[in-house]
């Protein structure tokens, strides 16, 4: 009980419950006294005598809920329904963990020798505020240098920056070495298993918020959408292979509750031919299994304070809702429910793929991508501007990448390069009414990737 949620033990009541009682002399109490002597953690029980109209009594043991792991002569047990065993050393060590974790885990140790708040994204936190102010999760505070706001969302703790700091706005290059598990990989396969040929193979280093979006940008690239046209309206309706809201949902959860006292672990997203898996490494906590996700349940976090800045700029919601809204999602788009599952110290979701709306194709048949959703970064970025003109703050929200350094480089200097789109104002290059125009050339090429 002590290890459960308390309870009682009545002596002197038969097993239908018909009241006995029992002689109660001091023997009786000193012996009760010797056993509960011999729990460990000491436990100081209250003890209650209750008279009945026989002259004997009943004998009462409140026991509280436990906020220890208490041992037996040296041995924990666990209460299975109406049997009790020895705890195996399992759940013995899972539970240990969870009670160390609770006053001392990874986040919320300072961070190693030499590093410091210049190491951090100073812009990305800037970032951080601004949004969570906007989403009315952060009153705006009085200070906005980035100590304030570190002591904010308490990733300064007695003069010391923590590890939390370090896997949310890490940045510098000497953390490589001394944080080397704030890395996410990203794979794409050419069939059903990991012993296909990679289609693509990407692995980055990066805290939290850098590694949600190159896992998206990947997930942009990669997930077929397939479109028809709705009859009567004329208009055009996609169906991508996975709701972006899931696996975003997915991939913020991962960052939230990885285990990252793992030196070699990352987040790891893999896409074959028939599934998407997103693992990340650690386990399940706190009594949740892969069954519980998938209904109501408390929302417990591995890194609780790393989990609350998500929440403050509007990543994740609270309340252990993330799991049911991923369901939903996949439930709108024609996708299966996703599966979760623990395997080898990691945690997996697996999602498969959407079924067609259109009647017309097998359900098993793969989508076409069409051009906004092209391998070739070029004609992503051709598509979203069309015959418009738009500057490169608009073509980054278009293409809804948040990472200027990823857009310049895979997108518009590529594109500038190959002639596929020129300058409204050739003559100031870094006016800052600059905008885009699609070439003679780039229209020519967009128009036949869309064959």
């Amino acid at each position: 009980m002590l290890n459960g949620e308390g309870g009682y033990i009545i002596f002197g009541v038969s097993d239908k419950g018909q009241l006995l009682g029992q002689q109660v002399t001091d023997d009786t109490r000193t012996d009760v006294v010797r056993e509960l002597r011999r729990i460990d953690p000491p436990v100081f029980p209250e003890l209650e005598e209750v008279e009945l109209e026989t002259g004997r009594s009943i004998l009462v043991i409140k026991v509280p809920e436990g906020n220890d792991i208490y041992s037996y002569d040296g041995r924990s047990y666990i209460r299975h329904g109406p049997t009790t065993s020895i705890m195996p050393r399992e759940e013995y060590q899972r539970r240990l963990l969870e009670l160390v974790h609770a006053r001392n885990r990874w986040e919320n140790q300072a961070v190693l020798d030499g590093v410091s708040i210049l190491d951090l994204d100073e812009e990305e936190i800037l970032i951080t505020v601004e949004e969570a102010i906007r989403l009315g999760r952060l009153d705006p505070p009085i200070r906005r240098d980035v100590e304030s706001i570190l002591h904010g969302f308490e990733l300064i703790r007695d003069g010391k920056l923590l590890n939390a700091a370090v896997a949310l706005y890490g940045k510098s290059d000497q953390l490589k070495t001394l944080y080397p598990q704030m890395g996410i990989r990203l794979a794409r396969f050419r069939g059903r298993d990991r012993l296909a040929d990679f289609a693509d193979n990407r692995q980055y280093w990066g805290h939290t918020f850098v590694q949600l979006r190159r896992a998206e940008s990947f997930l942009m690239d990669h997930v077929p959408i397939a479109g028809r046209v709705v009859p009567g309206k004329m208009i055009r309706e996609d169906q991508p292979w996975y709701p972006p809201l899931a696996t975003r949902e997915t991939l913020a959860n991962a960052l939230c509750h990885r285990d990252y006292t793992i030196p070699g672990g990352a987040v790891a997203v893999a896409m074959y031919d028939d599934h998407l898996e997103i693992t990340n490494p650690g386990v399940l906590h706190f009594g949740i299994t892969p069954e519980k996700l998938t209904r109501p349940h408390e929302s417990r976090p591995w890194n609780p304070i790393i989990a609350n800045v998500f929440y403050r700029v509007g990543i994740i919601e609270r309340w252990g809702t993330g799991t049911l809204n991923i369901i939903d999602w996949c439930t709108e788009n024609g996708n299966p429910p996703p599966s979760w599952q623990e395997q080898a110290d990691s945690v997996y979701v697996t999602f498969l793929p959407a079924v067609l709306r259109d009647a017309s194709k097998s359900p098993t048949q793969s989508p076409t991508q069409s051009p906004t959703q092209s391998d070739d970064p070029v004609i992503r970025l051709l598509v979203a501007l069309g015959k418009e003109k738009m500057s490169s703050g608009e073509l980054r929200k278009a293409l809804d990448i948040k990472h200027r350094p990823t857009f310049r480089k895979n997108y518009l200097h590529p594109a500038m390069e190959s002639g596929v789109i020129e300058y409204t104002i050739p003559e100031k290059p870094n006016s800052r009414l600059q905008k885009y125009r699609l070439t003679e050339k780039g229209t020519k090429l967009l128009g036949e990737s869309s064959r």
